[in-house]
């Protein structure tokens, strides 16, 4: 039997995560293998979060927090809003499926850069809207591009801030320019997932000031700087009319009682958080310097990873470093047949990937 697919996602592609190590290491048979595919935090997370995560398996036959009142009431001191300006996700890809469900009709048009994050055009195209592409400009995102397609059937737009996969950034006076373009009833969602990271002041922040503009809406993750990957915790910052549609169609018990306590554990750790900050920017400049001194161009990059330039088929590449237990990502389905993105490693992992790639390019 053959079952009728919604017109909308018939040709959606579904989402290439980075390569598991476990899938590696049994299909290489290799014992020691690297992985910086993802834009993970190599350094773990902090000792509070497993004594918090260990405290609550005792709470495991109960349902989660609904509210996640603890979780809500932390982010709220630290960035000076109110719980009701917070949206939790179980990640914040669970944050834009909910604003395209809530804010999209069929027909309706989200604007997003081209390439960009898979879930936007996913989300979009199942709440049954029309995703709007805009290449980029020098791998960065193409503002003028985007103001310039805005629409009577524009309702939501997409920025990435810094961009993945390019590590590119938006400025303040960037920024501001372009918000003055945009309707007052078209909501921007600009995804801060990698913002812990910047270190160029003139990056636009938009937690700097919150909820200056209420159609700003801020998503940032546990994902990355925190290094819980692994728990699924992204939450949104916005106008409470906008989280209200969002409390009202998100599933209720969306974060899970151990993600929820790792975040509450997470936030009260700065001291790791900023040792992590640190070690990924030391990370990032030996990186650099090394994979630039072979001769190959990198991207600037405001982030935890940098696209670097083969000037060959990096796909090729990257299944020759597999084979020796490296995993990296292969930027050709986004469009770049001769990039490699890397995301900074431990000291360790740095210096594997450089002889590795040294080994595999010949160099």
């Amino acid at each position: 039997m053959k079952f009728k697919t919604s017109d909308q996602i018939a040709d959606i592609k579904p989402y290439e995560p980075g390569k598991p190590l476990i899938e590696v290491q049994q299909k290489y048979k290799i014992s020691n293998v690297i992985k910086l595919a993802s834009n993970e935090n190599p350094f773990g997370f902090s000792l509070e979060v497993n004594d918090a995560v260990s405290e609550h398996l005792k709470d495991m036959n109960r349902y989660p927090e609904s509210t996640a009142h603890t979780l809500n009431n932390k982010l709220a001191k630290k960035f000076h809003v109110a719980p009701e300006n917070i949206v939790l996700g179980n990640g914040s890809d669970d944050i834009i499926a909910l604003l395209a469900h809530g804010f999209l009709n069929p027909g309706d048009e989200a604007l997003m850069p081209l390439p960009s994050f898979l879930m936007y055009e996913i989300s979009v195209k199942t709440a049954k809207g029309l995703p709007v592409m805009v290449p980029l400009t020098d791998y960065s995102t193409n503002l003028e591009g985007l103001a310039e397609k805005i629409s009577s059937k524009t309702r939501l737009i997409f920025i990435t801030n810094p961009f993945n996969p390019t590590g590119s950034t938006i400025t303040y006076n960037e920024f501001n320019e372009f918000s003055q373009k945009v309707p007052n009833d078209v909501i921007i969602i600009v995804d801060e997932a990698y913002i812990e990271f910047v270190r160029d002041d003139a990056v636009y922040n938009s937690l700097k000031k919150p909820l200056q503009d209420p159609r700003v809406v801020t998503l940032r993750t546990f994902s990355k700087a925190y290094g819980l990957a692994g728990f699924r915790v992204g939450y949104g910052i916005m106008d409470p009319e906008i989280a209200e549609i969002l409390n009202r169609i998100r599933q209720p018990f969306n974060v899970n009682t151990l993600a929820q306590a790792a975040a509450v554990a997470a936030i009260g750790d700065e001291q790791f958080l900023n040792k992590c900050i640190k070690a990924t920017h030391d990370g990032l400049d030996f990186l650099f310097d090394a994979v630039e001194n072979l001769g190959i161009r990198c991207l600037p990059t405001q982030s935890n990873f940098f696209m670097l330039d083969l000037e060959t088929d990096a796909t090729k590449v990257f299944e020759q470093m597999l084979k020796k237990g490296v995993i990296v990502r292969s930027m050709k389905s986004y469009g770049f047949d001769t990039f490699l993105r890397v995301n900074t490693g431990t000291k360790k992992e740095n210096i594997v990937f450089i002889e590795t790639l040294k080994k595999v390019l010949k160099k």
